[in-house]
């Protein structure tokens, strides 16, 4: 995961370029996601976190009082996430350089 230069603190959305293939097919390595800190977290978005000093792009899940980060590319194991975590945004584009390719995600009702 790269950052744009931009600040998650800021409240303002920023964008990343996605490294590798842990969130094959969706996201594909170079694509750039746009993430919004203002968003708040919930059960099936896909996420940015801090955890363990590591920026982690998944689709945050939650059953109970677990809680992890699920890649969609079934080779990596998800991440439970045993100890606190720093909610940097909610994705809510994908785009890949080509205007016909760029996606919007809904941020689901509470």
């Amino acid at each position: 995961m790269q950052t744009s230069g931009c600040s998650a603190e800021d409240s303002e959305p920023f964008a990343l370029r996605v490294m590798g293939d842990s969130m094959l097919p969706e996201f594909t390595d170079g694509h750039i996601i746009l993430v919004d800190p203002g968003l708040n977290l919930r059960h099936g978005v896909f996420a940015v976190l801090e955890y363990n000093g590591e920026l982690l792009f998944g689709q945050y899940r939650r059953e109970g009082e677990q809680q992890w980060l699920h890649y969609l590319n079934p080779a990596h194991q998800s991440v439970l996430l045993h100890t606190s975590y720093e909610v940097k945004g909610v994705v809510t584009q994908r785009a890949t350089g080509r205007r016909k390719d760029i996606k919007h995600y809904e941020y689901p009702a509470a």
